[in-house]
């Protein structure tokens, strides 16, 4: 392992909110990590809602001015890659970690070129062919969208090899991640999971009053999602399969998050059974929350981790899903039931069969799940050990092959070709 203390270490990301998110969860425990295990510094390169400099000890926070996301208040969209560039040529990082698919990889790819002693790597965070892409084209142009939409997502994977091959080393959450890019030639790519906090997410948060607040009985059952309520979530489809469920059942649904969804609801009205508190920036509270529901539900086809489903498990809960993407390793059987995409029919019909079956079970064998496979502890055993080390051979490698170049061109006479050039100028 090639120590990271007194470097100065860069994350750029368009995911930043300060209300929660896995990317910002993920950031957020990664400083924890730096700031007691070693002395290296960390840059954080994020939208904000003005261009300012916050520094605080080993941590510097860059915010570049963006505007907020349409139907996401809590997240914005950075847009000006110059402003990025300043900030990491003033700042001049040893390693830059980046996270999404569009603009800033460029950016981080950009400043490289100029500073080829960098080490850049990139995590894959999304599955943009098909969550963003293909569904673009699927929702927004009725008459042929969906014809076209398998296309425009094989255009997108042609893209994502072409970005990311170009990385010194690139990971993916989840093993469905790790096979898209290398089924597009991404050969220098590696899994890395990410992890739950245990003592925050655990069974004996329950509280009964919790629920009591919320007009839900005893013996009915709370169901719960937690995240972003944009359309790549399929938070629509969760609605549906709920209202499916049988009047007796006396189900309630507590959704955690914002978004236009959300906004919908509120002005249907929700009929004391549908809960809508929005995103709960508390962790405890989340922790709470989650450990006093019964099921998790989620109808997200395109996870690439799915950490709010780790930390349910975590909490204790079973899952009710779809048979898609990263799910499919988090929910194995014994921990819940996965079912089609997009059939509400088919989630109410799990909702009702989990209900109904070995819930205290499939929970522990969720939590035990995680205890043994997704703790931050191994997250960052994995990064620090064997990503960021790879990393760093892959850029000597780098380094040593564009010296071998020149070498190379002077052998070949390049001084005395240039020279000529010029004589004849």
């Amino acid at each position: 392992m090639r120590s990271i203390d007194g470097m100065l270490l860069c994350d750029v990301t368009q995911g930043w909110s300060a209300s929660g998110g896995g990317i910002g969860s993920y950031i957020r425990r990664k400083q924890s990590w730096i700031a007691d295990n070693s002395d290296a510094r960390h840059l954080l390169v994020v939208p904000g809602e003005e261009d300012r400099i916050v520094e605080n000890g080993q941590f510097v926070r860059a915010e570049v001015r963006s505007p907020t996301l349409p139907h996401s208040p809590n997240y914005r969209f950075l847009l000006r890659n110059g402003a990025v560039r300043e900030v990491l040529e003033r700042f001049r990082p040893d390693l830059i970690e980046t996270f999404d698919p569009y603009n800033l990889p460029w950016a981080a790819l950009k400043h490289r070129k100029r500073h080829p002693e960098t080490t850049v790597i990139a995590g894959y965070h999304t599955d943009f062919p098909r969550a963003h892409i293909g569904e673009f084209f699927i929702h927004d142009f009725p008459l042929g969208g969906r014809a076209f939409a398998p296309t425009s997502a094989r255009i997108a994977d042609a893209y994502a090899g072409k970005l990311y091959r170009q990385f010194d080393n690139v990971f993916g959450l989840g093993s469905d991640s790790v096979e898209r890019l290398r089924a597009v030639g991404v050969e220098n790519v590696e899994r890395m999971p990410l992890g739950a906090d245990l003592s925050q997410f655990q069974p004996s948060r329950r509280n009964m009053e919790f629920r009591r607040k919320l007009g839900v009985p005893d013996d009915a059952p709370l169901l719960v999602y937690a995240g972003r309520l944009d359309r790549e979530k399929r938070v629509a489809k969760v609605w549906e399969a709920f209202k499916l469920l049988p009047p007796e059942l006396g189900a309630h649904l507590l959704i955690l998050g914002q978004g236009k969804w959300r906004d919908d609801r509120i002005a249907d009205g929700t009929n004391g059974v549908l809960h809508m508190p929005g995103y709960l920036d508390n962790r405890e509270a989340l922790g709470e929350a989650l450990a006093s529901s019964d099921i998790y539900v989620s109808a997200h086809p395109y996870e690439t981790f799915g950490m709010s489903i780790v930390e349910a498990q975590a909490a204790g809960l079973p899952i009710v899903g779809v048979r898609s993407g990263a799910m499919i390793d988090r929910v194995p059987e014994g921990t819940g039931l996965l079912g089609p995409i997009d059939n509400p029919s088919a989630m109410a019909a799990n909702i009702r069969k989990v209900w109904h079956g070995n819930r205290a079970a499939m929970g522990e064998a969720g939590r035990a799940l995680v205890s043994e496979r997704f703790t931050w502890q191994k997250t960052f055993d994995t990064l620090f050990n064997r990503i960021y080390p790879h990393a760093f051979s892959a850029r000597d490698e780098r380094l040593a092959e564009q010296r071998r170049g020149v070498l190379d061109w002077f052998a070949k006479g390049g001084v005395a070709g240039t020279e000529g050039r010029e004589t004849r100028k």
